[in-house]
């Protein structure tokens, strides 16, 4: 009993705390405190918070004391050593004429302690909101009426934030709950708000949980798998707009780039690219071609071996040419008045722009070609790396070829000759009998008859081996030759049209490199070859006369190209041929080549995923040093493999077949995209 009245003592005894006393103090009976801890401006700005105020008023009150005398008495004004940016905020609005200068200001008033106290107190203890209960409260914000926009005018954000917030508060509830325990970060959970799916997304974590890999690009990855980019050039081809409409659903990345977002329907597209194409070749077929060919891409060198028909680009009409002149001028016009300023006004540029692109169409003229020519020849209809429709026409099968007219006598000497052939010295093979070469022909009484063969090949041979010796003195002719003999097989189809017994062959590439038709070069060396294609003429037996008509650049810049197309540096298991293939390597060392400033780059998809871990991390190792190819080698390869594409972005390095000796394998490189090599314009030959 004694012990119970001990313990009601004591707790009456214990001593009750008394809250500072609070009050509205007038606006104009506050000033600043020197005390105030804060120094360094930090969060929303003063008039962000001015604004806050006025649509909500004051919602925390500010912490003061009284100002005393120099006798300690009070004087009526009171200091405010915590709470400086909001009277800061209420001193705007009094400026601004929205708050009265005697306005009542809700106030708690501190006696104990140092005024320093109460300013770091007041910021030490604050706990600032953790990112999920901003995320939820902006959500259910939105849930109860609220827009986006309105959401992000009244707390100051932009209307991106507020989608991004939402975005991460829908991510399914138990990862948020793992997020929230600290199980995950806020960028792997942002990875997540990738893909709405929350069964996905949950699937996609549990995988992550038996991985070593976490990283946010990982989990990426795995929700998006199987979607196709709307970056890739079949959704460019039928339009983000046309897909949608078709019901196609596309999920976007709120947090980084994403070039637009993945399609989740990869089998809607397909059918959607297939109807679009097949509408495009109808338009084509109705041109009146033989064949029309469809796909969604061809292998790089699918033209090969066909002939392609000339057309002639239809004139301008004469209203034509009045507009280009007058868009020509007006491009004048509005250069000469902006001559003398460096950025051009929105509307100036704009303008400057729509005449480019007039000024572009109507050079781009249309193509007629021969009916008779049409009826024979036919078209491919694909698409380009950007998502264009890519039309090639006018090319012929050899099938399709007219047959060629026989000169006069040609048949004659075909049905009289024998199946062995004569060698140009003049033997002939086994099982071949002949006149002797003493036996004259027998006189004829009526006319002159033909040279006997046996007389006209030992004649021919002579005259071969004196052809030989004069063009061996003769560099010039000897280079048109070749040039004539070289430009017959690689423009024209196959004509024995040259004494020449040169060969050359433009070798169709037996496997495909991955996007190898869309590369820089392979655009580069077609477009020289058409341009090429335009300046030959039509007829074979004309091509001695044209290229003599050239001059010697002309001649040279051809020739390199005949001998550039002739080059065959592919390695094949089934031909092996080691002695070609070095001196490709020393073809590559005399002419400088560097394949890094080409266009090629190590990536996923050409090399990383189709090599042992162990070239991967050589590679890593030799542009990165060694502690990069230790950070990754624990990584399975599909990992390892995209981390060494990211690694070696822009390092240049090369594999050793691509190398080119007295080159490094790796260095940086910023050398610009080349274009396509224009030919030399036709001239004279130089005397």
């Amino acid at each position: 009993m004694t012990a119970r009245r001990g313990e009601t003592s004591m707790a009456k005894s214990v001593r009750k705390i008394t809250l500072s006393q609070s009050r509205d103090i007038p606006f104009n009976r506050l000033v600043l405190s020197q005390s105030n801890v804060r120094r360094i401006k930090a969060g929303v700005s003063i008039e962000e918070l001015a604004q806050d105020i006025a649509r909500r008023t004051l919602l925390q009150s500010l912490t003061v004391r009284p100002v005393l005398d120099d006798g300690g008495a009070e004087t009526g004004m009171f200091e405010i050593p915590a709470g400086g940016r909001r009277y800061r905020a209420l001193e705007l609005l009094v400026k601004q004429k929205l708050l009265s200068r005697n306005a009542p200001v809700p106030c708690v008033i501190r006696t104990d302690g140092l005024a320093e106290e109460d300013s770091l107190a007041e910021n030490i203890q604050r706990v600032p909101l953790e990112p999920l209960d901003q995320f939820r409260a902006f959500r259910d914000l939105v849930e109860k009426g609220r827009t986006e926009e309105e959401v992000a005018a009244a707390f100051f954000v932009s209307v991106s934030v507020v989608k991004q917030r939402l975005r991460l508060a829908a991510v399914s509830p138990a990862l948020l709950d793992v997020y929230a325990e600290d199980g995950m970060s806020l960028d792997q959970l942002m990875a997540f708000a990738v893909n709405p799916d929350h069964e996905r997304q949950q699937q996609v974590w549990q995988a992550v949980q038996r991985s070593h890999n976490k990283e946010p690009y990982y989990i990426r990855r795995l929700l998006t798998e199987g979607a196709v980019r709307a970056s890739d050039k079949r959704a460019q081809f039928v339009g983000i707009e046309a897909y949608e409409t078709a019901g196609g659903d596309i999920i976007r990345d709120l947090f980084q780039q994403d070039d637009g977002g993945w399609l989740q329907e990869p089998m809607l597209l397909d059918r959607l690219v297939d109807e679009k194409l097949e509408r495009e070749a109808g338009n084509i077929r109705s041109e009146g071609w033989k064949w029309v060919e469809v796909a969604v891409d061809f292998p790089y060198g699918h033209i090969y071996g066909l002939r392609r028909i000339a057309g002639e680009a239809v004139a301008m009409t004469d209203e034509e040419v009045a507009a280009a002149e007058a868009l020509h001028a007006e491009y004048e016009r509005l250069e000469q008045d902006h001559s003398e300023i460096d950025v051009l006004p929105e509307g100036g540029d704009q303008r400057l722009g729509e005449i480019e692109t007039a000024l572009d169409e109507l050079d781009e003229r249309p193509v007629q070609y021969d009916p008779d020519e049409i009826a024979r020849a036919g078209a491919f209809v694909s698409i380009d790396a950007s998502g264009a429709l890519r039309v090639e026409r006018g090319y012929v099968r050899p099938e399709d070829e007219p047959a060629i007219p026989q000169a006069e006598g040609e048949a004659e000497a075909e049905q009289s000759a024998t199946p062995a052939a004569t060698s140009a010295s003049g033997d002939t093979t086994e099982g071949q009998t002949c006149t002797s070469a003493n036996t004259e022909a027998p006189d004829q009484e009526e006319g002159i008859k033909p040279i006997p063969d046996r007389l006209m090949t030992e004649l021919t041979a002579y005259r071969t081996l004196a052809l030989r010796d004069a063009l061996a003195g003769d560099p010039d002719v000897a280079f048109l030759a070749a040039l004539h003999a070289l430009c017959l097989k690689l423009f024209y189809r196959y004509t024995p049209e040259s004494c020449l017994d040169v060969d050359a062959k433009s070798v169709v590439f037996g496997s495909q490199a991955p996007g190898l038709g869309d590369a820089t070069i392979a655009k580069a060396v077609d477009q020289r070859h058409r341009q090429w294609s335009a300046q030959l003429p039509r007829e074979s037996a004309e091509l001695w006369d044209a290229l003599t008509s050239f001059d010697r650049d002309s001649r040279d810049a051809l020739f390199a190209h005949c001998i550039a197309l002739s080059v065959n540096a592919v390695y094949e298991p089934s031909n092996r041929r080691p002695r070609a293939l070095d001196h490709a390597d020393r073809l590559a060392e005399a002419i400088g080549l560097d394949i890094a400033a080409a266009g090629w780059s190590p990536t996923v998809d050409n090399y990383f995923g189709r090599v042992t871990k162990a070239r991967i991390l050589q590679a890593v190792r030799e542009v990165k040093g060694e502690t990069a190819a230790q950070l990754i080698e624990h990584l399975k390869k599909g990992e390892m493999a995209e981390r060494a594409e990211e690694l070696l972005t822009g390092s240049g390095w090369l594999p050793e077949p691509l190398r080119t000796p007295g080159r490094p394998s790796s260095a940086t490189s910023s050398s610009p995209e080349s274009g396509p090599i224009s030919p030399p314009l036709r001239g004279r030959t130089r005397q």
